[in-house]
């Protein structure tokens, strides 16, 4: 059983900056990619940026130069710092992490239950 749990989420003024966690746990050999994704009311659920296990990094178009994402290894944990922050950035955030769970390398796929940002005007 793997858990995965975001925190960090609130309500900030446009320009302003908040830090997402997410913590994954439980039954892991090891964890290959971590992931944020969004999703806004209406919206489809869309990357906002991924790292690998080397900390290769990918972001969404959108949200390059302004956020960056980043892991600890050894606390199975993936961080997105996200800076100048826009009214669009509006979005319930979801973590997705790519684990290994067994010894002979069987992986899943787990996301966490969200966390919202909301970003004023």
């Amino acid at each position: 059983q793997v858990q995965v749990v975001e925190s960090g989420g609130g309500l900030v003024q446009a320009g302003g900056s908040l830090r997402l966690s997410c913590a994954a746990s439980g039954s892991i050999i090891r964890i290959n990619g971590m992931s944020w994704y969004r999703q806004a009311p209406g919206k489809q659920r869309e990357l906002v940026a991924a790292i690998t296990s080397t900390s290769s990094t990918n972001y969404a178009d959108s949200v390059k130069g302004r956020f960056t994402i980043s892991r600890d290894n050894a606390k199975n944990t993936v961080y997105l710092q996200m800076n100048s922050l826009k009214p669009e950035d509006t979005a319930l955030y979801y973590c997705n992490t790519v684990a290994v769970v067994t010894a002979w390398g069987v992986t899943n796929v787990y996301w966490g239950q969200g966390t919202q940002v909301t970003v004023s005007s």
